[in-house]
């Protein structure tokens, strides 16, 4: 009976050792390998038979100056912590291990060491990701708060040219002059507006509201707007039912205005341009906003959300344009869990 239970408690025991979630390995006074649980087995990829009797430091490929360092703080120091990547003998390449070892204590005293370890990969991921994430928001924050102390004095100094411009007896070239500076800066006015508008993290308005009216305040924005020709003509193609849509209505407003624009500045020659909607308990809400213009060449369609990426007439541009309009619309949709496709 006292056998059996002895033999039941051994098999209790491995059972625990095996169930646990970190790698477990226990090792002689020389640091060679004596027990190696079924985790530890799954973090480096290889068995208990294969690693027996090795030292832990070459099984787990700790470097030299870790393994220096590790040796000389035990002999002292009731434990001692390290991080390192590692080589595992499958098909997932390198990984992150946090290791752990501490002294064996038996009755008897110290028989060996103590080793626990964890794949960290998943969480040094996650870390790398949250550092990131805080560097970039820092340089958003200070690129939006340098993009708002240009807007001041830029405002000041267009003022002050424009009285200028009307007040100064003016050649030709110089009355050209001070066009050019007043229409220069109000393009790097617009491109600072629309900077801080995809820079600066805005509050969502969510409501119910009509799609059907939205589109038909943006088209009759457009028609009053300058980027509007005699040639250009605005047809709404909405439902005779209500298309309704819990979101922020200010900001899908901004996403059909900017598509809108894209696709007038689309037609130089005129041409229409629709904005419809529809509604399906399927798929949901769809807004469509088509133009008869030049298209956009195969090539750039993928590249057409990126900040700061322009495009007309099927070719890149250096200049017009802000190459914000289509990363705000790709932010708001996300942000409103949406899609855009382009054709």
């Amino acid at each position: 009976v006292a056998s059996t239970r002895i033999a039941d408690l051994k098999a209790l025991n491995q059972h625990v050792i095996d169930s646990l979630p970190s790698g477990l390995a226990t090792t002689d006074p020389t640091l060679r390998i004596l027990s190696f649980n079924r985790a530890a087995e799954l973090i480096t990829g290889l068995s208990f038979p294969s690693v027996a009797g090795r030292r832990i430091t070459e099984v787990l490929q700790l470097p030299q100056e870790l393994v220096q360092a590790f040796e000389r703080d035990l002999n002292g120091a009731p434990s001692r912590r390290v991080e390192f990547r590692y080589q595992t003998a499958d098909k997932r390449g390198e990984i992150d291990v946090g290791l752990t070892a501490t002294h064996l204590q038996t009755p008897g005293g110290r028989a060996g060491f103590l080793m626990t370890f964890q794949d960290l990969t998943d969480i040094k991921k996650l870390e790398r990701g949250a550092q990131l994430q805080q560097r970039l928001a820092a340089v958003g924050e200070m690129a939006a708060g340098i993009a708002h102390e240009i807007r001041n004095p830029l405002a000041s100094m267009s003022g002050s040219i424009q009285i200028l411009r009307d007040e100064l007896p003016l050649t030709e070239d110089q009355a050209q002059l001070m066009d050019i500076v007043l229409r220069e800066s109000e393009r790097l006015n617009t491109t600072i507006n629309s900077f801080l508008a995809y820079a600066r993290p805005q509050r969502f308005a969510i409501a119910r509201f009509d799609v059907r009216r939205a589109l038909n305040d943006a088209a009759l924005l457009l028609r009053n707007s300058s980027d509007l020709h005699r040639e250009h003509a605005i047809h709404v193609e909405v439902p005779d039912e209500e298309v309704a849509l819990e979101a922020d209505e200010n900001q899908i407003k901004q996403v059909v205005w900017n598509l809108a624009t894209n696709g007038l500045k689309a037609m130089p020659d005129g041409g229409t341009l629709t904005l419809a909607a529809s509604a399906d308990p399927a798929t949901g809400v769809t807004l469509t906003v088509r133009d008869t213009g030049i298209g956009i060449a195969a090539e750039h369609l993928p590249r057409l959300t990126e900040r700061f990426y322009r495009v007309e007439r099927g070719r890149s541009r250096e200049t017009g344009g802000t190459g914000l309009g289509l990363a705000i619309v790709k932010h708001v949709l996300q942000r409103h869990q949406g899609l855009l496709n382009v054709t």
